[in-house]
């Protein structure tokens, strides 16, 4: 039985300094360490995070996860519970060394239903819901501050990351053909600082389809059946379909849930082809509770249509 272990700082400004140290004194033996890059956000779920899905994937019935804090993993209610699924069906524990959460068992379950114990339940969700309480304070007095500094004169925030003086030449350049990458080689920047510099130049800004393009999808809410949405999280995806996985909302529903999500049309289709193999086939059998799921999620994008 492994200790696993997760470190994750928000910014590339700040070290895991204090983490160590919290892990350190926890004394943990043989530890297998799990570190995100640096500034990988606490805005991205849990179960979309490289190293944690590698933690995932090489977790086995038995193995414990430790971690400093319980908001160096997650960020908010939905999050903390989504973890706790995941954990549970691969029979792995949690282990958090300091802060609110130090002190309890947030593996509790009933021993008949396997739900989440009620009252460790309410205490993570009161105990989420004061952190996130005490981060909106952080930010609305973050607010209020560049309020009054822009009141005496002073510019706040971020410079942009393409100086002011060099804007005219990466627009001209852009209109003459110059590709986003080369003007990020070319300044040192990011593609991104770079598409903020040109964002109303660019052919999809004024969301008008050219001549002969197929007109924009508009979102469509779906809800994808629990087992589906679990799969799915351990599964190779696009870009898009792991922004559409992750900004989903968790609907409970008995012992289970459904994911809640927002994509264009195109997305949900993509989407239900990755959980193809819940079908079974290749010598792989089926299990009738998944492949039910599935074809209720096939039920659901068939009835959006076909692409035009």
């Amino acid at each position: 039985m492994a200790n696993l272990v997760y470190k994750r700082v928000s910014t590339d400004q700040q070290s895991t300094a204090r983490q160590n140290l919290v892990l350190d004194e926890a004394g943990i033996e043989d530890p297998v360490v799990f570190e995100e890059d640096p500034g990988t956000s606490s805005r991205l779920h849990p179960l979309q995070r490289p190293k944690f899905r590698e933690l995932l994937t090489y977790s086995r019935p038995g193995d414990t996860v430790h971690i400093s804090e319980m908001f160096r993993l997650v960020r908010g209610t939905g999050h903390i519970l989504d973890v706790l699924d995941v954990l549970h069906c691969d029979q792995v524990a949690l282990r958090i060394h300091d802060g609110a959460f130090s002190a309890m068992d947030l593996t509790a379950r009933h021993p008949r239903t396997g739900e989440l114990l009620s009252t460790v339940k309410f205490m993570v969700q009161t105990l989420a819901a004061a952190g996130e309480l005490q981060r909106d304070l952080q930010r609305e007095l973050t607010y209020d501050g560049l309020r009054a500094a822009e009141a005496k004169g002073s510019k706040g925030g971020r410079r942009p990351a393409v100086a002011t003086d060099k804007t005219d030449t990466v627009r001209t350049a852009y209109l003459e053909g110059r590709s986003i990458a080369a003007l990020a080689r070319d300044h040192g920047v990011s593609r991104g600082a770079i598409r903020t510099a040109v964002a109303d130049l660019m052919p999809d800004h004024n969301g008008i389809a050219q001549e002969g393009t197929r007109a924009l999808e508009l979102p469509v809410t779906l809800d994808m059946p629990g087992k589906v949405a679990h799969f799915l999280r351990t599964a190779d995806l696009e870009p898009a379909e792991r922004a559409a996985l992750g900004e989903g909302v968790t609907v409970r529903r008995g012992q289970g849930y459904t994911l809640r999500i927002t994509a264009v049309p195109a997305v949900h289709r993509q989407l239900l082809a990755r959980c193809q193999p819940l079908d079974g086939g290749q010598g792989v059998p089926a299990v009738p509770a998944q492949r039910k799921a599935r074809r209720e999620y096939e039920n659901r994008v068939t009835g959006l249509g076909n692409p035009a």
